[in-house]
């Protein structure tokens, strides 16, 4: 089974799929323990390799380079990569497809942002004309063998909304996403017009769509959950913390615990990354929730 298979499979059974947003491969080392699913997340790869908020900084073979580390260490986890707006261009966005479905990728998402554009979760975003994405949309589909596509508008007109969602629906894109989406009846008005297509939800911490939990979502007809930010928001608090306190102790570290991370279990973390130990290649498809 080829790793766009496997998640078209999980994203069309029964469960709700959810997507944890990685940063690193750190990150990643730590999300694989307790998902078999990850989002490339853009926000959080912009800050992670450029510190930098996602404001369109990402250079294509960056985002490349990274996915083809991740699949090695990860060979049984779900890779969905957030490909903002296909870097600008159609044919580089089908370039980028190419390139990601030969290393192992299993889906991207592709939005109809203009330049300069913005995380999805923020004011101030500008969308292309809905021919202009929809030719590019194409283009992506066209290119792709079995690879997810995910389309994503970033409208916040209440009509235009529901005109690109419809729009959305019915091209041969596996998923649909309205991102920022800002309350439980819009999920209900989005699940209306799309009909039977799949429906992504993104949840990021103070952002603009609700807090739910997988089984409210599931109930309200949405198929995937995706985390963008869990692990870098964490990260950024943690670290800012035990900073804090080893400055408060004048540089004495903290009192190893049982429980506590150290070198040991930092480095048997690490070790599972090592490809002599994917002695189980075969693509998950059940969702760890």
């Amino acid at each position: 089974m080829t790793y766009g298979s496997a998640l078209r499979n999980e994203v069309t059974n029964a469960q709700i799929t959810p997507l944890i947003g990685v940063f690193d491969m750190f990150s990643a080392s730590v999300a694989a323990q307790h998902y078999n699913g990850m989002f490339i997340s853009g926000f959080g790869f912009a800050a992670s390799h450029y510190g930098l908020p996602d404001i369109g900084f990402i250079a294509w073979p960056d985002i490349v380079n990274f996915v083809q580390r991740l699949r090695l260490a990860f060979p049984q986890q779900h890779l969905l990569v957030d490909i903002d707006d296909g870097y600008v261009d159609p044919e580089v966005a089908a370039h980028v497809i190419e390139h990601l479905e030969r290393i192992g990728a299993s889906g991207v998402i592709l939005e109809d942002q203009k330049r300069p554009r913005r995380c999805g979760h923020v004011d101030g975003k500008q969308i292309l004309p809905l021919a202009e994405y929809l030719e590019k949309l194409e283009l992506v589909l066209q290119t792709r063998e079995d690879l997810v596509v995910v389309a994503r508008t970033d409208a916040t007109e209440e009509d235009e909304i529901l005109r690109r969602a419809e729009a959305l629906a019915k091209t041969d894109a596996d998923v649909i996403l309205v991102d920022g989406v800002r309350s439980v009846d819009w999920i209900h008005r989005v699940r209306e017009v799309i009909g039977a297509k799949p429906l992504l939800f993104n949840q990021i911490a103070g952002g603009k769509s609700p807090r739910l939990s997988l089984p409210e979502l599931q109930e309200l007809g949405v198929d995937v959950a995706i985390y963008s930010t869990p692990c870098l928001f964490a990260a950024q608090e943690a670290i800012d913390t035990a900073l804090a306190e080893l400055r408060a102790n004048d540089g004495r570290l903290p009192e190893t615990r049982p429980g506590s991370v150290g070198v040991a279990a930092s480095i048997e973390l690490l070790e599972r990354n090592i490809s002599r130990h994917h002695q189980d290649r075969t693509v998950r498809t059940t969702a760890q929730v």
